[in-house]
């Protein structure tokens, strides 16, 4: 087999169960979650040994907490984003299937796992989720005595935190981009290029660009490697939070015009943008307005 034909058929040899434990299965797609929580773990970390001055204050306790925060977070927001963003009228109909991850079938009913989740529904779910953290550490500050609560006080500043994960985010979310094309879905939009694959589960028989490779590329690695040089410049506070908006937003947006868009949906807005691009403005618009409003807020300081 010649090496084009293996790339072009490469979605095909792949398994999304990467092995069985009796009847249960041990899917790519929930390891490469892990994986992805573990390379920000690991970045968090190393973060913290190297700039002790700024980070110091933060321990594997605290963000082991944190992480399992902002994990519950990504899952609940990813489901209820795209619920909302992508099929709000059918979940409306049908509001059990929501959450509950059987289906009826031939022999009654059978699990199938909950599907659909939203990258921009995640991250504002994570959001929430580590900004809900903050505030309870800052009841648990408020026993301490002065000099102890002045030195831990980052421990409950949301913005301080933010600017620990901004530029280590992005290389754990290349991880899930990859999940996305083992399992097969998420595809990009049919080419003759020969840079693309066979998708079995796409309809039609045309080659398709494999759009999720190119995000794992750029929204994750790239993005990962801007913002990751950038980490010690002198930014106000909290303005990795809009760097990595308007940094995901931007690639993201060009990204949209190699990935196919939700078959229900088509394209928005006469025809010109997905979905996914219209989120993508409004998140490019809210981190260049947060990274302004931060700078500003430094000035009157």
């Amino acid at each position: 087999m010649d090496t084009l034909t293996f790339w072009q058929s490469l979605p095909s040899r792949m398994d999304p169960v990467l092995f069985h434990l009796g009847s249960f299965q041990v899917q790519w797609y929930g390891v490469m979650y892990l994986v992805a929580f573990a390379v920000t773990y690991v970045l968090a970390m190393r973060r913290i040994r190297t700039e002790r001055e700024r980070f110091g204050m933060y321990d594997s306790d605290y963000i082991q907490s944190l992480l399992t925060w902002a994990f519950f977070g990504v899952l609940v927001g990813g489901r209820f984003g795209y619920v909302i963003f992508y099929n709000f009228e059918y979940y409306l109909a049908h509001p059990l299937e929501i959450i509950f991850p059987f289906r009826n079938g031939p022999g009654g009913l059978q699990f199938t796992g909950i599907a659909g989740m939203s990258y921009h529904g995640g991250l504002i779910g994570c959001l929430l989720f580590c900004w809900w953290f903050t505030r309870r550490q800052a009841k648990a500050l408020v026993g301490l005595k002065p000099a102890e609560r002045e030195s831990l006080a980052p421990r409950a500043d949301y913005w301080h935190l933010c600017d620990l994960f901004g530029p280590v985010v992005p290389l754990g979310y290349t991880f899930g981009r990859i999940a996305n094309f083992i399992n097969g879905e998420l595809w990009g939009r049919a080419t003759d290029s020969p840079v693309g694959m066979f998708f079995p589960a796409a309809p039609g028989s045309a080659l398709r660009h494999p759009s999720q490779l190119y995000e794992a590329l750029l929204e994750g690695v790239v993005l990962w490697a801007i913002l990751w040089t950038l980490r010690k410049r002198p930014f106000p506070k909290g303005s990795f939070v809009g760097l990595y908006l308007f940094g995901y937003g931007f690639f993201r947006f060009f990204i949209e015009y190699f990935r196919e868009p939700d078959a229900h949906l088509g394209l928005l807005w006469f025809g010109v943008f997905s979905q996914g691009q219209m989120l993508c403005l409004a998140m490019m618009a809210a981190g260049g307005g947060f990274v302004w409003w931060r700078a500003r807020r430094a000035q009157v300081k």
